[in-house]
């Protein structure tokens, strides 16, 4: 198809960092920015991301509870942020060492994302909630530009609070 190899992947990040640096020095305790445009393979993409990420810190006993974290926010952000075209939604992952994460959404929608119940029939409407159960603590908040920032923070199970079976 004429044309098609220029354009732009939609699915793929805006890395903050050169590509030319290695993954270990990229994140090596740094926080790491990624913007990504709503397009629903972007989610999978920030979750690879956020693994790399957690491996480099140490903290790949959080992948599961994180990314699902991450995949909540940043689908709720590419659903219902309607912004103009070209406005990218924004990741940070921003390690709390050495037992501690934080994940952070940016997009420039000023609407805000309510917890609510969800009917028990509906197929969707529990993201923030299953954010609430995983995170320690989540919220929402300004940000510097237009929209909003919804954030969750993770933490390391206590050494000696094995809660696995």
């Amino acid at each position: 198809m004429p044309g098609f190899a220029s354009r732009p992947d939609p699915a793929s990040p805006d890395r903050s960092r050169p590509p030319s640096e290695s993954r270990s020095a990229e994140h090596a305790g740094h926080p790491v920015v990624l913007r990504w445009s709503r397009h629903p393979s972007c989610v999978g993409l920030a979750r690879l991301e956020l693994r790399k990420a957690l491996a480099d810190w140490g903290l790949a006993a959080l992948e599961e509870s994180a990314t699902l974290v991450l995949s909540e926010l940043l689908t709720n952000a590419g659903r219902h942020a309607r912004v103009s075209p070209g406005r990218q939604i924004e990741t940070r992952y921003i390690p709390a060492l050495p037992s501690g994460l934080r994940i952070e959404v940016h997009d420039a929608s000023p609407a805000r994302p309510e917890l609510c119940a969800p009917d028990p029939d509906a197929c969707g409407g529990r993201g923030l909630l299953l954010v609430a159960a995983l995170a320690d603590s989540w919220g929402i908040g300004d940000r510097n530009g237009p929209g909003k920032v919804v954030w969750g923070h993770l933490s390391l199970p206590a050494r000696g609070d094995d809660t696995s079976p």
